[in-house]
């Protein structure tokens, strides 16, 4: 398993400390730095920022919302990145939900042959070759768009965001990887079926597509801090649609409902509030003193066929974000020259 991270997931770290991290997550053998999208920073602008400091470590949006863009402006950037990194670019892609289309002023129906239809025409711009005329029920493009420079020779990998078993076929048959966020081991294993009946239904090897997980992680000598910062990260998953859906199913569905009420009535804090602790432990996040217990999150992971794993950290104390992020790199440098990641 190779071993990811993220320093922006779900927590407000500025640019500035986000680029010192990626330098030292390269120096310190993680295999990719991510970044995500809602209404944070830009991915691919500070992706490029990282880009520009680093020389191996691969680049990833996780995820870019296909309604901030247009199909060909993605193929464009894609294309752009690949040729200034070296072809480093993990592009993963997902639909989002119904607040984030309507952020855009879209309308979100049919995420499925929205999805299908976004990397069709993102491929097509990609290649470099002439984009032939393309009228779908989402997106279309006319007038033979081209590349006016030369695409890079690195091909474009694409990783989907499926949690649902269709769009999980859609990453299986189109798309190099599929990236899973906020599921458990048990979730994932039923994923990872989904993505690999997909895959043999498209007559593709279902052992060639990546499986991307998330654990999220904060350190603190007060264990309590440490959990309460990833209460916040809880609380606005059991807020949104799909992912509340999916700690349902994991068993967490009276917590999920009280989170949910608890918003309605009294606010954000009081739905942080009403989270219990041994929630943290049994979704796909870890908190310690250090990274002991960590491997066991990992090794559960694997055996549900994940391939590689963002182990995204989340600063427990605001005032000491770089302090914290540091703290960790050092020490899953550490675990990650013992093997004990793999």
């Amino acid at each position: 398993m190779i071993i990811d991270t993220e320093f922006n997931s779900a927590a407000q770290i500025p640019s500035g400390i986000c680029l010192r991290a990626a330098v030292e997550a390269e120096r310190r053998g993680f295999g990719c730095v991510w970044k995500g999208e809602s209404n944070s920073r830009d991915p691919m602008v500070l992706l490029s920022a990282m880009a520009a400091l680093t020389s191996e470590v691969k680049l990833g949006t996780a995820i870019y919302h296909v309604f901030g863009r247009s199909p060909v402006t993605m193929g464009i950037q894609a294309a752009t990145f690949n040729e200034m990194s070296g072809g480093r670019l993990l592009l993963g892609l997902g639909v989002g939900n119904g607040t984030i289309s309507g952020w855009h002023g879209e309308e979100f129906s049919r995420p499925v042959a929205l999805a299908r239809e976004y990397i069709e025409i993102v491929r097509a711009v990609y290649s470099g070759e002439k984009v032939p005329d393309i009228t779908g029920d989402f997106y279309s493009t006319w007038g033979g768009f081209k590349l006016s420079f030369k695409p890079p020779e690195a091909p474009l990998e694409i990783w989907l965001a499926g949690l649902g078993p269709q769009m999980a076929k859609v990453a299986g048959k189109l798309c190099g990887g599929v990236m899973i966020n906020m599921a458990n081991g048990e979730m994932i294993s039923e994923i990872v079926g989904n993505v690999r009946d997909g895959a043999r239904a498209a007559g593709r090897d279902p052992a060639e597509i990546q499986v991307v997980s998330k654990i999220r992680v904060s350190l603190h000598e007060d264990i309590s801090q440490a959990r309460w910062a990833l209460k916040k990260v809880l609380t606005f998953y059991a807020l949104q649609q799909g992912y509340s859906q999916m700690l349902h199913r994991m068993g967490w569905g009276d917590v999920v409902d009280t989170i949910q009420a608890k918003y309605r009535t009294e606010g954000f804090a009081a739905a942080r509030q009403s989270i219990p602790d041994e929630m943290i432990d049994g979704v796909p996040m870890y908190v310690g003193t250090d990274l002991s217990g960590l491997p066991a999150k990992l090794a559960e992971h694997a055996a549900a066929g994940v391939t590689r794993c963002n182990v995204a950290y989340v600063p427990a104390d605001d005032s000491r974000q770089w302090e914290e992020i540091e703290h960790f790199l050092t020490l899953a440098k550490s675990v990650i020259a013992a093997g004990r990641f793999r």
